[in-house]
């Protein structure tokens, strides 16, 4: 048998061997332990929030979210998504508890991982994975779960789309993929030298054209969230 690593990078997550690489990452006992103190960050750093309103708040655990995503891929970060949750529900309660929000975290994590998991990093590609997120998991599930949250737990009713919510997650998205572009810089070389990764090391950079879809996908939001609002001001 072979002792090689195996260092494939695969254009996208629809092929079999992908997905086997990343089921093989749970017989790892090094990515096991670095999952578990990632998964123990990420708690610590989605505990500490910034209020802005209610629920509406600015946290940073995304970065913890997608550094561990890109290193052992969707099988594990389906798993650690679900261990931080419940664990950050029982050491950080905020209010009851309701099981469906842990479908919230699952789908963050998968998505990440199915963007930069064994995967040619580049700017485009972590614009593309923080938007998918921003979009069905921000914008999308939690407004849904919050509102059959406030339905059954606290018996009250809840809009599913909240235009400061919105606002938050449109005013924050180029932020946070800078942010990202910064940390991915810093943490591959290290994480290819660990073997951890094994993405080409080619310097993410910001360019023009990254600009502009940023630009794009932030209109193309805002737009359809305001035809939304005049829609529903003519009585429709």
């Amino acid at each position: 048998m072979s002792l090689t690593p195996d260092t494939r990078v695969f254009p996208h997550p629809f092929s079999k061997e992908y997905w086997r690489l990343s089921a093989a990452e749970l017989k790892s006992v090094r990515v096991l332990v670095l999952a578990a103190l990632l998964t123990a960050l990420r708690i610590a750093i989605k505990s500490m929030k910034i209020m802005i309103g209610p629920d509406l708040s600015i946290t940073f655990g995304f970065l913890v979210n997608s550094v561990g995503s890109m290193i052992y891929g969707p099988v594990v970060a389906i798993l650690t998504s679900a261990i931080s949750d419940t664990l950050g529900a029982i050491l950080f309660p905020s209010g009851t508890y309701f099981f469906p929000f842990i479908f919230e975290e699952i789908a963050g994590g998968l998505l990440f991982a199915l963007f930069f998991y064994r995967a040619k990093l580049s700017t485009p590609r972590v614009i593309a994975g923080r938007f998918s997120v921003t979009l069905i998991c921000n914008l999308l599930m939690n407004p849904v779960l919050l509102y059959y949250y406030y339905l059954f737990v606290l018996g009250k009713s809840y809009k599913l789309l909240s235009l400061p919510r919105i606002i938050k997650n449109l005013a924050l998205f180029p932020l946070q993929c800078l942010i990202l572009v910064i940390l991915f810089n810093a943490l591959v070389p290290f994480t290819n030298r660990m073997g951890l990764t094994h993405t080409p090391q080619t310097k993410l950079e910001i360019r023009k054209r990254d600009i502009v879809w940023l630009v794009i996908l932030t209109l193309a939001s805002a737009a359809f969230v305001a035809g939304y609002y005049w829609y529903k001001g003519l009585g429709a």
